[in-house]
């Protein structure tokens, strides 16, 4: 019995000439090539990965633990000792539920309130042009790097003057003045893609300036304005600082009351802290999984001009 091997023939239909060894070994070694250099970014993913999720396992772990085994040494990468006391007890705190609500309704009127000022000052930036208008941007975006502790003190004045302390007024416009710069260069950017010839277009048909924003701008900036909200909205969730220093108990935030509630002077509540923290952690986890996607054109949109 004879077995019989084709030759390989080229495009013109002429035998194509086998591969020399030389060639043989350079692909080899490109395949070896290829496979290391596959490994190395994988190897660099996992360990990147794992270096950046540690903090959220120990606090898992942390969350999950008895007060006693939280301190032992050396501590247990994989604890056996586990139990749910920690979150059960969240439950029977109702000062911990009035420190969410005041942080839902705070972050999310920010959100509103920062996404509504930004598309109309954007807005402006982007398809208007007056006298000013470069070096107010830049104004805007210079009032994003002062810090925090300087803005804390004028606001603090400004409220007490006006009696607004310990009021969601003087917070929410607080959160507002450190997530509304960066969300109006974000609108700014989105709004510098859509085409003028679309706004003329508009104005051909009759359409006013006005309109013009809200029926045909505003649809398509949609993404980038969800971005923008998701945003403020967890900067305001996050703070801690304004929260601390502007509302007193009854209206706080999560941040400042957990630390209020489970640091004491010569204690601290490790355990049910990282459970009401791991808690509280879940609204924004639950918003950036429904709107990544938008997070991501928005923060993208207007990076490349067509």
């Amino acid at each position: 019995m004879t077995s019989t091997t084709s030759t390989p023939l080229s495009a013109a239909g002429r035998p194509r000439p086998s591969a020399t060894r030389a060639e043989r070994t350079t692909r080899r070694r490109m395949r070896k090539d290829l496979l290391r250099s596959r490994i190395a970014a994988w190897s660099a993913v996992v360990v990147i990965g794992a270096f950046g999720l540690l903090p959220v396992y120990w606090l898992l772990v942390t969350a999950l633990s008895t007060p006693e085994s939280t301190f032992q040494f050396p501590p247990k990468l994989i604890p056996t000792d586990l139990t749910l006391s920690n979150f059960t007890a969240l439950a029977e705190n109702d000062q911990l539920i009035t420190y969410m609500v005041n942080s839902l309704i705070v972050a999310s009127i920010t959100a509103v309130l920062s996404v509504v000022v930004a598309t109309y000052m954007g807005y402006s930036f982007s398809k208007f042009r007056y006298r000013g208008r470069r070096s107010l941007m830049h104004l805007v975006l210079a009032s994003q790097m002062f810090p925090q502790a300087l803005l804390l003190v004028t606001l603090y004045t400004v409220f007490s003057s006006f009696g607004m302390l310990n009021t969601y007024t003087a917070l929410v416009l607080s959160f507002t003045t450190f997530t509304m710069p960066l969300c109006v260069w974000m609108l700014k950017g989105i709004f510098d893609t859509i085409p003028d010839a679309l706004l003329e277009a508009a104005s051909i048909d009759g359409a006013s300036r006005w309109r013009t924003l809200h029926s045909i701008v505003a649809p398509l900036a949609a993404p980038g304005m969800i971005a923008a909200g998701l945003f403020a909205f967890v900067r305001g969730w996050n703070d801690f600082i304004f929260a601390l220093t502007l509302a007193d108990k009854e209206k706080q935030t999560l941040p400042p009351g957990l630390v209020s509630t489970y640091i004491g002077e010569f204690q601290t509540a490790w355990p049910q802290l990282m459970a009401a923290s791991l808690i509280v952690s879940i609204p924004v986890v639950v918003a950036f999984m429904f709107l990544q996607r938008y997070l991501v054109g928005g923060m993208t949109a207007g990076s490349v001009k067509s």
